[in-house]
């Protein structure tokens, strides 16, 4: 049975859409299914920040085809893990859950290249292209652990 996992940022337009590609380009369909959702629903249906697609396919990831939606209540079943991008979003998905037991399956992303530390993804909508790059990079280090553990 596919390990699913969840990338979860505020508007689902730059950092979890690219997580979700990042993740993708490391793992098969097949060990993995990788979705991304945002906390707030004001870009449902709408495609990736054009910064984000920019700088994933200059890393040659395609994001074109992702949509934004929003985190639902199914999701808490649905996936195995549940990754948030920064302290604020973590809060409202745990504030989300239905019982102590889904909880165990949501974390900070970047807890996986830096255990405990609860480090975060900064939100590189309101920055410059600078902003993106650092973004990227941080997600790309945090996936590379994921995918180590499902190779």
């Amino acid at each position: 049975m596919k390990t699913k996992i969840l990338m979860v940022c505020l508007g689902n337009i730059c950092r979890s859409p690219l997580a979700e590609g990042i993740l993708k380009s490391k793992l098969s369909n097949e060990a993995c299914y990788i979705d991304s959702a945002g906390t707030g629903n004001w870009h449902t249906g709408k495609s990736p920040d054009p910064r984000s697609i920019a700088i994933a396919h200059e890393m040659g990831v395609d994001i074109t085809q992702q949509r934004a939606r929003q985190l639902t209540q199914e999701d808490f079943v649905k996936f195995d893990f549940i990754y948030a991008m920064d302290k604020t979003n973590l809060a409202d998905i745990l504030d989300l859950v239905p019982n102590e037991e889904l909880k165990a399956k949501v974390s900070l992303l970047l807890n996986e290249c830096h255990p405990g530390m609860d480090y975060e993804v900064p939100d590189p909508y309101f920055g410059g292209n600078g902003g993106f790059y650092r973004v990227y990079d941080m997600i790309d280090e945090a996936c590379e652990q994921i995918a180590v553990k499902f190779k």
